[in-house]
């Protein structure tokens, strides 16, 4: 009886570790971070823009810090690149914007900028939808593009440390919690 507990517990033991290690490898539900849900080059008349979205969440160390009064910095990054077999890529356009999102505690409020343009939020939640959404932004001239010529897109988002406050700059480099962005999304572009 008493080798059957024995080898019944080793089995059991062995059992526990494997399901351990499987739920450790599995990321966490609701997982911090940027993610590209969608991106698309829209043709217009006036020129091809740029539509997309991200799902944004933030660490709880980057939310404390945020609701501290620290300001977030957010880089928005495209590239639209004609590859070429021959040469270098042709680089076709190239656009950078930056995003503040801050919280003011007397207000309660929360504010995102884009360059002079201000815009209040009552939670943290609202201003990340209107983060997390690029709508209708002018990437390159109507004929920037040669029809049926492939091309390829890249965007990305991120949280741009360089902004950060130095002594934050300095706990935040390796860290996990305050390395925030998405990868690069590609895409083909055929006009």
């Amino acid at each position: 009886m008493t080798a059957f507990f024995t080898r019944s517990w080793k089995r059991l033991s062995w059992a526990a570790a494997l399901l351990a290690l499987f739920l450790g490898a599995m990321p966490p539900a609701g997982a911090e971070g940027i993610e590209v849900k969608s991106a698309a080059l829209v043709n217009a008349e006036d020129g091809y823009y740029l539509d997309a979205e991200f799902a944004v969440a933030l660490t709880p160390a980057l939310e404390d810090a945020l609701n501290k009064g620290v300001p977030l910095y957010f880089a928005l990054e495209f590239d639209l690149i004609r590859p070429r077999w021959y040469w270098f890529n042709e680089k076709i356009a190239s656009s950078r914007q930056q995003y503040r999102l801050s919280y003011n505690a007397l207000t309660r409020q929360y504010r995102v900028g884009i360059g002079t343009l201000y815009q209040n939020f009552g939670s943290l939640s609202e201003a990340f939808n209107f983060l997390s959404r690029v709508r209708l932004r002018e990437i390159a001239e109507p004929d920037a593009l040669g029809k049926g010529v492939s091309y390829t897109a890249a965007l990305r988002l991120r949280l741009d440390i360089s902004q950060l406050p130095r002594p934050f700059q300095i706990s935040a480099v390796g860290s996990r919690d305050w390395s925030v962005g998405s990868d690069w999304h590609r895409w083909t572009v055929t006009p």
